[in-house]
């Protein structure tokens, strides 16, 4: 437990001293003498006008292909049971010893 209050506490001490250095930068920023200002960007040159697209001729039709005939039908096939039939089990035959 005194390690994580150590801990926090050197955070603590860090964010301070980080603080006061960043105080001290920005006042030196601000007494620097004024720069000259920048140069302006010069301008994007205009673009030549482009020539107007030449127009598309229509597309012809797609030519009719013929229809094959009907295919022939498929028989159907009997229908498989989906069950299977319980097996008869006989009963055991009376024993001939007694006990």
């Amino acid at each position: 437990m005194a390690s994580t209050n150590c801990f926090v506490l050197a955070l603590f001490v860090a964010l301070a001293f980080a603080s006061v250095d960043e105080g001290l930068a920005a006042r030196h920023l601000m007494q620097l003498p004024t720069l000259p200002p920048l140069p302006s960007i010069p301008g994007i040159p205009q673009q030549p006008t482009l020539p107007p697209i030449p127009s598309v001729p229509p597309i012809p039709s797609i030519p009719k292909i013929p229809t094959p005939p009907p295919l022939p039908s498929i028989p159907s096939f009997p229908n498989i049971p989906t069950t299977i039939p319980s097996i008869p089990f006989f009963s055991p035959p009376p024993s001939t010893k007694s006990p």
